[in-house]
C-alpha cells in the first residue's frame, strides 16, 4: 500500500480550539440561537402602536384597574385597649365578636383584615376599649358596624 499524507480539513485547527474552550463554544452557540430566534420571530402586520414597541420588553402602558372587592375603612372598638396597643398599621388580624352569653358564642366577621390606623389613645377611654382602623370590603364593614352595637369585639394577629 502506498503512503498518502495526511488530510487536513481547511479550519480544523480552530474547531479542536473551540472544543477545547468548551464554555465559550456553548456561550456563542447560545447567543447564536437566540439572535435566530429573534429573527424569526413574530412580527406584527399592523404599522400601529405594535411596531413601535421593541419586543422582549415589558409593556409601558398602564395596567387596568383591578375588579376585585373595594375596600373601605372601618373604624372597630376592641374591647381591650391593651390589645390595641400591639398593632401596627399593615398589621394582618381576625376581629372576633364575642357574645354576652359567655364562652361558646364568638364568631369571627373578618378574617386577615389589615390594620390601616391605630389612632392615639384618648384620655379616659381605657375602660371603653379603643379604636383601630381596618381596610375590608363594604359588605364586611357593614357587618362589623352591625355586630359592635351588639356584641364586644377582639382581634387576633394573623
Amino acid at each position: 500500500m502506498p503512503h498518502f499524507a495526511p488530510v487536513r480539513v481547511r479550519g480544523g485547527r480552530r474547531l479542536h480550539r473551540l472544543v477545547r474552550h468548551r464554555r465559550r463554544a456553548l456561550a456563542v452557540g447560545l447567543a447564536v440561537t437566540a439572535a435566530a430566534l429573534v429573527a424569526a420571530g413574530p412580527h406584527p402586520v399592523t404599522g400601529g402602536q405594535e411596531t413601535r414597541r421593541s419586543r422582549g420588553h415589558p409593556v409601558t402602558e398602564p395596567m387596568g384597574e383591578r375588579h376585585g372587592p373595594r375596600l373601605v375603612a372601618a373604624p372597630v372598638r376592641i374591647a381591650d385597649a391593651a390589645t390595641v396597643r400591639l398593632l401596627r398599621p399593615g398589621d394582618r388580624v381576625d376581629v372576633v365578636a364575642s357574645g354576652d352569653g359567655g364562652a361558646g358564642d364568638a364568631s369571627v366577621l373578618a378574617r386577615g383584615v389589615r390594620v390601616a390606623k391605630v389612632p392615639e389613645p384618648v384620655e379616659g377611654s381605657a375602660v371603653g376599649g379603643a379604636l383601630v382602623v381596618v381596610s375590608v370590603p363594604r359588605a364586611t364593614a357593614h357587618r362589623l358596624v352591625g355586630a359592635a352595637t351588639t356584641a364586644r369585639l377582639a382581634v387576633t394577629v394573623c
